[in-house]
């Protein structure tokens, strides 16, 4: 069925008048005739009655007439959706990440990336999510992109087989431990020394468990492991209770008059993150504009500088 042909019937319709509608419609009255007969062809029924120069709705044109009022706002709601969606000042922009980057780098992207008048009817839905659920959630198009960590331990192949993983940026590695722990007047620590104090650990759903292995292997100890956790935030809310210390991604935002970040003085192990895409996927003028920015806020503010989060 031509879709013209129904936006044909909504506008004659509206006039009951066929020169009228062939004016507002900018075709020829012949046209609008042809267009017409053709539909009630297909349809099998009278859409209006005719009566010399005058023409209305049949019974049947009236039946006929809300549901392509309905059906054509859908789609012409639709065109403007799309529309909008290839603007790059418009759009919404979904983006998945890793726990540890909600603290502080991804209000600081927004808050960046919003600084520019332009923007202000680009509009996000962040996510938080651990790396194995992104990943796939990036292959079914939930998200437009992610920031996330890449431990291959922990990876299904067959998935991240169809992302692209662009390095962005890296995150140091603290202690967390109580404000009076016996190690919080310490300026560094190894990881021998906080081996043998209870560890809130990361479970094997996190994706900070295999970055932590590595960190414990790398120093030849072994964790003494008291709970496990899926996240650092579930960590610290541990620590401040007494139930033992953790290594965690660094929090520079936490009140430290109760916890205590040290640093590890025989570790070079960063967490790395990364943008992630999925292969030959389309992106919208915003969403491009949003990925190009934290790829050079990243490289500015960080990258260029040799700083890390």
């Amino acid at each position: 069925m031509n879709l013209r042909h129904l936006i044909f019937f909504r506008e004659l319709a509206k006039t009951q008048h066929m020169s009228k509608a062939a004016e507002n419609l900018g075709i020829s009255q012949p046209s609008l005739s042809y267009a017409m007969d053709n539909l009630e062809k297909q349809l099998g029924v009278p859409l209006f009655n005719r009566e010399g120069r005058n023409i209305k709705l049949s019974r049947f044109g009236e039946i006929y007439l809300p549901y392509i009022n309905r059906g054509l706002e859908q789609i012409e709601h639709g065109n403007a959706i799309l529309e909008q969606s290839l603007n790059k000042d418009e759009g919404n922009i979904k983006l998945g990440y890793n726990n540890s980057l909600g603290h502080q780098l991804i209000p600081r992207l927004v808050a960046g990336f919003k600084q520019d008048d332009t923007a202000q009817k680009i509009s996000f839905e962040l996510t938080k999510e651990h790396s194995n659920e992104l990943f796939g959630r990036l292959v079914a198009e939930e998200f437009d992109f992610g920031l996330s960590t890449r431990y291959k331990k922990s990876e299904d192949k067959s998935i991240t087989d169809q992302l692209t993983f662009t390095p962005l940026i890296e995150q140091e590695i603290k202690v967390a431990v109580p404000i009076d722990h016996p190690l919080a007047d310490q300026t560094s620590v190894s990881v021998s020394e906080i081996a043998k104090y209870p560890q809130i650990y990361f479970s094997k759903n996190s994706e900070l468990r295999p970055l932590m292995d590595s960190i414990f292997k790398k120093a030849k100890s072994t964790p003494n492991i008291k709970l496990e956790v899926e996240d650092e935030d579930e960590a610290i809310g541990f620590i401040q209770y007494y139930q033992g210390i953790s290594l965690v991604p660094n929090m520079p935002q936490l009140d430290q008059k109760q916890i205590k970040l040290i640093p590890l003085k025989d570790n070079d192990v960063k967490c790395q993150y990364y943008l992630v895409l999925k292969n030959n996927t389309f992106l919208t003028p915003a969403v491009t504009r949003f990925k190009d920015f934290i790829i050079e806020y990243c490289k500015v503010n960080y990258t260029d500088k040799n700083k890390i989060l």
